[in-house]
């Protein structure tokens, strides 16, 4: 007999937060699971070593009799529904390869019916999806209409933040919406980590991995070919690194904006043939400021964006790349 200490709704809604985000399906499963029960199971009490010798079986067992109880102390019935459960194992095996053990994680009969209870519209994509995904009739269609980015289609990897906020947006105004087909951008924190995640992700996944590199991950490119599949493309830019593919004009218009009385001596700076993250961090140390940083200018850039005349030939290029990536397509790399 378990004796259970019941999550919170707010600790309910983290655990279906994290289950359902775009992760590998056994490492986010067996985090969640571990975490609600040495956090919640009061007895019998298990350590986390003893956790990481359990069979998954049992961890699975345990952990949804804590959901599903915390659910029912909340006030919520429980049914005997779990089409949704079932949607949700179809799907995580529609994109990633799932072992026999991992099956076993998934199969499980947490109560998701009581659970889209405590989901409301402000939440994440991941969460509005499964909220639509209980009474779906085409998940396709659906996120067609609602942008919901889920199911997913296929996945980008790119070096740095100022790609993963900038590229959807510029995407949309081009024509093609990520939310709206299944696109899912990971920014890695560095060529060497896109060298990593891309190894991790090209095992697991089934679906295509577009790699976006600086021009000077030469190397790192020449680390990723042997991996690529036959629907996985490499892109490597052939200015530097992003902020470099990004119109001047639409650069000015941004520091114009954030900088309210920028000179024209240093908008004409952004002239030279230098690397624009290395002019940004001088215009930035020259009037004062704190340290330039990539992730505050990219979400400048990103209020300051108008029309298509924000969008370089390159960043086209990027974006109908994307577009055209599909399980059907061949390997391909632009250098």
């Amino acid at each position: 007999m378990l004796k259970i200490k019941p999550l919170t709704k707010e600790q309910i809604l983290i655990s279906i937060d994290r289950l359902t985000r775009f992760k590998i399906p056994e490492t986010k499963y067996l985090r969640v699971f571990k975490d609600v029960i040495i956090n919640n199971l009061i007895y019998p009490k298990f350590k986390k070593s003893d956790l990481d010798t359990m069979e998954y079986t049992e961890i699975k067992n345990i952990a949804e009799e804590i959901i599903n109880f915390s659910l029912q102390s909340l006030g919520f019935t429980l049914k005997q529904d779990y089409h949704i459960n079932q949607k949700l194992f179809d799907y995580e095996n529609s994109i990633f390869k799932i072992d026999k053990n991992t099956a076993e994680l998934l199969k499980n009969r947490i109560n998701y019916k009581a659970c889209l209870e405590l989901i409301d519209d402000t939440g994440p994509f991941n969460l509005k999806w499964l909220k639509n995904l209980a009474d779906s009739k085409d998940l396709i269609k659906d996120r067609e209409k609602l942008g919901l980015k889920f199911p997913l289609e296929k996945v980008i990897i790119s070096e740095g933040i100022t790609e993963e906020i900038l590229l959807p947006e510029l995407a949309r105004i081009y024509g093609y919406d990520f939310g709206k087909n299944g696109v899912y951008i990971l920014s890695a924190g560095g060529k060497n980590q896109v060298v990593k995640l891309f190894y991790n992700l090209s095992y697991e996944l089934k679906i295509p991995i577009f790699v976006l590199l600086d021009n000077d991950a030469e190397i790192n490119f020449k680390e990723i070919q042997p991996r690529l599949r036959k629907f996985d493309k490499v892109h490597v830019l052939k200015c530097g690194e992003f902020e470099d593919a990004l119109p001047l004009e639409l650069i000015k218009r941004t520091l114009s904006y954030g900088l309210k009385n920028i000179s024209m001596i240093e908008l004409e700076a952004i002239k030279q043939d230098i690397r624009m993250v290395k002019i940004l961090e001088e215009i930035f140390k020259h009037r004062g400021m704190h340290e330039f940083k990539k992730s505050e200018f990219a979400q400048m850039v990103k209020e300051n964006l108008k029309d298509k005349r924000d969008i370089s030939p390159e960043i086209a290029d990027i974006i109908t790349e994307i577009e055209k990536t599909s399980t059907k397509s061949k390997v391909m790399v632009d250098n």
